[in-house]
């Protein structure tokens, strides 16, 4: 099935990529690490990855404090930027997460990407999936001011379909999609693959927890994606 073909369909399947689809959670771990330290802020890298999965303004606030001064947030942010940028080329999707994306599409799921990551860096991402033509659209930063765990990101994914809450499955691998996928109303299926452990996903309130892309493709049919909404 194809994206054209999928439009009959109302179930939308949004997937975070960071993480989920791509490994690529310590890589934006080493690279925050070194953009901190680039301005003065040694922080240990375990607090860094438990803020993975937030956009760049929360996870500043996180790793940083809220009681500071705000006035290099974007200088620090840019320098993540960048440094992530030279891992491009490197990227690498999970075993699975290609043939996961067609194998949903070819049950009746419209497939979106549900980044808050820069323009950039989904672009890179796609590339490396080498699924384009499964998918139908991709949010980026450029879409949402709140970013996770807000719901806006998901909304905005489901804006884009003309879909509604009750239409939509996310599959992410953090508690702060499970938790941005909750406060939209959209039931989540994590994954392991960001670092985050089982219980912390069903805690937040995953309906289902799968170790990884692959394993989650081979049990499609036994879950909430084997068939969407009509």
């Amino acid at each position: 099935m194809t994206p054209h073909s999928a439009l009959q369909a109302r179930g939308v399947a949004l997937f975070d990529v960071d993480g989920t689809l791509v490994d690529t959670n310590y890589l934006h771990t080493l690279t925050w690490w070194m953009a901190l330290r680039q301005h003065g802020h040694t922080v240990p890298m375990a607090r860094i990855h438990r803020a993975v999965g937030m956009g760049a303004d929360r996870l500043l606030d996180a790793v940083l404090g809220t009681g500071r001064s705000h006035d290099e947030d974007a200088a620090v942010a840019d320098a993540h930027g960048t440094l992530y940028a030279t891992w491009f080329d490197s990227l690498a999707p999970f075993d699975g997460a290609a043939e996961l994306l067609r194998a949903t599409a070819a049950r009746g799921w419209r497939i979106v990407l549900a980044s808050s990551a820069s323009e950039e860096e989904v672009a890179a991402v796609r590339a490396r999936l080498d699924a384009d033509d499964v998918i139908d659209t991709a949010t980026s930063s450029a879409d949402v001011t709140a970013t996770k765990p807000a719901p806006d990101l998901v909304r905005a994914a489901l804006d884009k379909m003309g879909a509604e809450p009750a239409d939509a499955v996310l599959v992410g691998d953090t508690v702060w999609d499970v938790e941005s996928a909750g406060r939209a109303g959209v039931p989540c299926i994590g994954l392991l693959t960001g670092g985050t452990t089982r219980r912390e996903l069903e805690d937040a309130g995953a309906v289902v927890v799968h170790d990884d892309a692959l394993t989650l493709l081979r049990h499609l049919d036994s879950g909430p994606l084997a068939r969407p909404p009509r």
